[in-house]
């Protein structure tokens, strides 16, 4: 009963959702707009030596992107190197600067040295953390959500008040700490969720276990290793790939897909997988076959945007390293201006990255690799005399930092990436960096679906469906659309239906 399948974008859930599509017997193609596969994931190489990872730069729960891997017969091990980094991060305050250790028995010691009885408070919220993280990342995220009758199992039910997911964040994390700089590091994990840490239910501890108890990694060769890897894995399933073929409509007929419109010409498939921008992908059909309104996307809460500075240093910079998180100023004024005011904020937090301390080849001999990320309001003017500001900023408090003068001379690469930059290159609504918040009303069943309500053999993929944004949740997404890919077929064995991550 193969098919033949497209799918829309070679971003991660692309490119998970073509391997898995692939390896349950599907003739797959994927076609990508831009000449290399990645999606926010992508990488750039300068004239001048520099290897630029365009997006995510985290590599936390190693064991949910290893699953993947073994679902082919693999490891990530196999493809790419992975380091553990230790410390994992330091978080720059006013006053002090705290570095999170590698070591989960250190990180405890830590705890305590700055509040005490913190460290016996840290070791229970991790433990509730991992129950989360198990449950969380074994049953919840793997559900196509189609309705809620998918969770009433006993084992979800059972777990359902240990979940917290009547609890915001805040006041969870409140509970167990008093220090507000304490309070903050555990936070911190939720921002990229895309909504104040009021907004995001309390099973989101689930990130706090999957980061500081799991590990912060890297992957020697930059990020786009991972994508590398995927791309294989697709490749030796049988997967074809079109780069440079923008996807410019949807053909129909009835209430099914025909076919795609790519340079005017016109490519015919049994089924389609969208794993661009979900509201892109919705462009491309007529308006009577969409999911969703204009109204029903204006109504949403899209976590944030972000500038970006990708920059090479003709020199090294003391004391910076690979991950550094300059939260000087108050948290919740930052979070105000990407949720509330929607304004570029007066007192900002920034994220510098500095893969060169780890890896000598992302950057020259004797040189410096610098990523900085500043979250950001969705569709917001982002002209380049306002990056301008915020990169002197920056840089400023760098200097202070690392105790270092003239950075900007020392520059040999600088590019900014802002708003207007993810909505030309990946067609992201309003610009957004991250798809949707993970508020709890904009959680599982609430979340866009992963099947059109209007074409049977039409299907959704990526940060805005189901499970939600990150790297993990976009290669579960792409697993999770290939298993409904394979429904289609009543007698079709579904060889993807449960995680065995944990």
């Amino acid at each position: 009963m193969s098919k033949k399948i497209a799918i829309i974008g070679a971003g991660i859930s692309g490119l998970s959702a073509a391997a898995y599509a692939a390896k349950a017997g599907h003739q797959v193609e994927v076609f990508e707009k831009h000449s290399i596969p990645g999606g926010r994931a992508r990488q750039y190489i300068t004239e001048n030596g520099y290897s630029f990872a365009m997006g995510p730069s985290w590599y936390w729960m190693p064991d949910i992107i290893d699953q993947f891997f073994q679902d082919f017969g693999h490891k990530a091990n196999d493809f790419y190197e992975l380091v553990s980094l230790d410390p994992q991060f330091e978080m720059v305050y006013g006053d002090e600067n705290i570095s999170i250790p590698k070591n989960y028995i250190d990180l405890i010691a830590l705890f305590e040295k700055i509040e005490s009885g913190a460290g016996k408070k840290l070791d229970e919220f991790m433990k509730a953390a991992q129950f989360k993280y198990e449950v969380g990342m074994q049953d919840f995220v793997n559900k196509p959500c189609h309705s809620w009758f998918e969770f009433v199992s006993p084992k979800i039910l059972k777990s359902a008040f240990k979940l917290n997911l009547l609890t915001n964040f805040r006041s969870y994390v409140n509970s167990y700490f008093s220090n507000p700089k304490l309070r903050t590091l555990m936070e911190f994990p939720v921002i990229f969720l895309g909504a104040s840490p009021q907004k995001i239910p309390a099973l989101y501890s689930l990130m706090n276990y999957g980061g500081y108890a799991l590990g912060t990694w890297y992957p020697i060769g930059g990020f786009y290793q991972l994508i590398l890897a995927m791309r294989k894995i697709a490749e030796d399933q049988g997967v074809k790939f079109h780069f440079n073929h923008p996807v410019d409509k949807i053909i129909t007929k009835g209430n099914k897909v025909r076919s795609i419109l790519v340079h005017r010409k016109e490519f015919e498939f049994d089924a389609i997988i969208a794993s661009s921008d979900y509201h892109h992908s919705e462009s491309l059909l007529d308006e009577n076959q969409k999911n969703y309104s204009q109204e029903y996307w204006k109504s949403r809460t899209f976590a944030p945007s972000c500038l970006i500075y990708y920059l090479g240093f003709k020199k090294r910079i003391p004391n910076l390293l690979h991950h550094t998180l300059f939260f000087e100023n108050d948290l919740d004024d930052h979070i105000s201006s990407i949720y509330a005011t929607k304004t570029w904020p007066d007192k900002p937090l920034f994220y510098a990255c500095c893969p060169s301390k780890t890896d000598k080849n992302v950057a020259p001999n004797g040189h410096e690799n610098v990523f900085l990320l500043m979250p950001l309001a969705t569709g917001i003017a982002d002209d380049e005399s306002i990056r301008e500001k915020y990169f002197i900023e920056m840089i400023s408090r760098i200097e202070r930092y690392t105790a270092t003068t003239n950075l900007i001379e020392a520059i040999d690469y600088k590019r900014s990436y802002c708003v207007s930059d993810f909505v030309k290159d990946y067609n992201a609504y309003q610009g957004n960096a991250y798809g949707l918040a993970n508020t709890l009303n904009q959680t599982a069943v609430l979340k866009p679906s992963i099947r059109s309500k209007k074409l049977d053999n039409l299907f959704y993929t990526g940060q805005l469906t189901v499970p939600g944004p990150g790297v993990p949740p976009s290669i579960i997404s792409g697993r999770i659309v290939a298993n409904e890919l394979n429904k289609m077929d009543a007698n079709k064995v579904q060889l993807f239906t449960k995680s065995t991550i944990i």
